[in-house]
């Protein structure tokens, strides 16, 4: 069973990669977003195939898949829903928002201000979203995949920390190589190709306990433990070099995606227990956009996954 499992996660990998050339590692992610059921957050420059990306998966997943344009005039109503009055029944009726899907393409996130960013944060963190008095379930597995544009950009708003904790993993997409770049040019509809879906959401749950079965050592819980406490300053595991460069570590949300992702990763490479290997194969993603460096950091051009790959170096 776990070697058809295995089989069909591969297949569904290599199909994405006959459409989207030189992405394979947002590829994965997003694979591990929705067997992990956590939520995704990819940034990258516009044209570089990350809408692209999560709706080509998104075909090759029997599930249901919805997409929202983020834009500076969209309400919160647009996203979860709203009550409409009947003047026929008098009576208040819900009108559910495109956020009750299994898969939602959040496009764009960082173009709509903080009030529609918000108003995410309840189905992220809670599988539920609230309409007038009643609150109501979404569909499992639910995950948001969001692509931003760099916050440097035009008519771009910063997600706030607490919304930037809920994402399992930011990924930084960056332009394909020589030889990646020349094969789109030979792609004929790349959005409108024929793809079949490999994987059911009957897949996805057994995938789910698989991967969750998969053993991890007490020695590598307690390394995953270090590597997060290692980032927050005043913990006894705090290099005094980063004093004045971190001004806030991970949360302990960091230590549950490292643990869940490493078991994924590990099934990934066909192995049944987790390695040191894995677990600094996610760090960057995982760690990268939880911690917050100081301005002096930012002058001096420093990154902060660069920075928590460092620290996690320094306690294997």
């Amino acid at each position: 069973m776990n070697e058809q499992l295995l089989e069909k996660v591969h297949k569904t990998l290599n199909s994405a990669k006959s459409v989207i050339f030189g992405q394979d590692d947002l590829l994965d992610s997003i694979i591990a977003a929705l067997v992990c059921e956590g939520h995704l957050l990819i940034e990258g420059m516009p044209g570089l195939g990350k809408t692209l990306s999560v709706s080509t998966i998104s075909k090759l997943c029997d599930l249901s898949f919805k997409r929202i344009q983020f834009t500076p005039d969209l309400l919160p109503s647009d996203l979860v829903g709203t009550m409409i009055y009947s003047q026929k029944s008098e009576e208040f009726t819900t009108k559910f928002g495109p956020i009750f899907t299994q898969i939602l393409l959040a496009d764009e996130i960082n173009r709509s201000p903080a009030k529609v960013q918000a108003a995410l944060l309840e189905a992220m963190a809670e599988k539920q979203v609230t309409i007038g008095d009643d609150s109501h379930k979404l569909s499992s597995p639910f995950v948001v995949l969001a692509t931003q544009n760099p916050i440097d950009q035009e008519g771009t708003y910063p997600l706030p920390e607490a919304q930037l904790d809920r994402f399992m993993m930011k990924v930084y997409v960056d332009y394909p190589d020589f030889d990646a770049e020349k094969a789109i040019l030979g792609l004929k509809n790349m959005y409108n190709a024929d793809l079949e879906a490999v994987l059911s959401t009957d897949d996805l749950l057994a995938l789910q306990e698989v991967v969750d079965s998969i053993y991890i050592d007490e020695k590598m819980k307690d390394l995953i433990v270090r590597i997060v406490q290692a980032t927050r300053p005043g913990s006894k595991y705090f290099n005094k070099k980063y004093e004045g460069i971190i001004l806030a570590g991970a949360s302990p949300r960091a230590c549950i995606w490292l643990y869940k992702i490493g078991k994924f990763m590990a099934f990934l490479d066909g192995k049944d227990f987790v390695s040191p290997e894995h677990i600094m194969k996610i760090v960057k993603p995982v760690l990268g956009h939880r911690i917050i460096l100081s301005y002096e950091a930012s002058i001096d051009n420093l990154k902060s996954d660069q920075v928590a790959f460092e620290i996690a170096e320094g306690q294997i």
